[in-house]
Formats: C-alpha cells, structure tokens, sequence
C-alpha cells in the first residue's frame, strides 16, 4: 500500500463497460512525512475519499480486490481514508570525536579495585 493526496477527479463518458459507475480520482503519490514524491496517477475509488484527503492505495492485482466479484479492469485503486499518521523522529546522528592523545602527560588507568574503593567512599 502507498500513501497519497486526492487532487482532483476524472470524469469520463466513453470507457469500459466494467467501470461504469465507478469514480475515478487523481492522486499525488506521497512519502510517509507526507512530503510530494512521484507523478501524479489515476485511481479507482473504492471509498468515496474527497479533494484534498489523505488516502492510501494499492497497485497492481490488489487494485481489483475491492469490486469483486466483479471483474473490474483497474491498475491502481483507492482503498483506505487515512484519519492520521504518527512518525517517530529518527534520532541526529551522532558524530564520533576522537580524544586528542597527550604523549607527554601519560595518565595511569585506575585498578578495579581503587574503582570500588574510591565508591564506598562516597557511599555508592
């Protein structure tokens, strides 16, 4: 299924006997964040989805499966009404930094054991 934007309709008097009386609509394919991607196509509707709604829709043998048993002649059909989308933000990417290393200034790694100590100290 692929998400898109009805942005108008067709309206046709001569086609084929299996879409008479059936809406087609234009649609503006989109990407999940709801930005434009791809040209715009026809679709069956199966909803009855308005100017300007959301909508999701499926291509290929799918497109048919709503009108069954009917053998309607369709590539791409509206199937849902979206009511909302929740995204999760993808997280920065993090750059890694290296430690500028100090040859002069060696520094003893602590021992576990002084780890340990040095906590009860502090009354970790």
């Amino acid at each position: 299924m692929y998400l898109g934007r009805v942005v108008g309709c067709v309206w046709s008097t001569v086609k084929d006997p299996s879409l008479v009386g059936q809406r087609l609509l234009v649609i503006q394919p989109m990407t999940p964040d709801l930005r434009d991607s791809g040209k715009q196509l026809i679709c069956l509707d199966s909803t009855g989805a308005g100017a300007g709604e959301t909508i999701y829709w499926v291509k290929g043998k799918e497109a048919s499966f709503p009108f069954g048993p009917a053998e309607v002649i369709a590539d791409t059909t509206v199937v849902g009404i979206v009511d909302s989308i929740h995204l999760a933000k993808a997280a920065a990417p993090v750059k890694a930094t290296l430690a500028k290393a100090v040859p002069d200034k060696a520094v003893p790694a602590a021992s576990p054991r002084q780890g340990r100590a040095s906590a009860a100290r502090k009354g970790r």
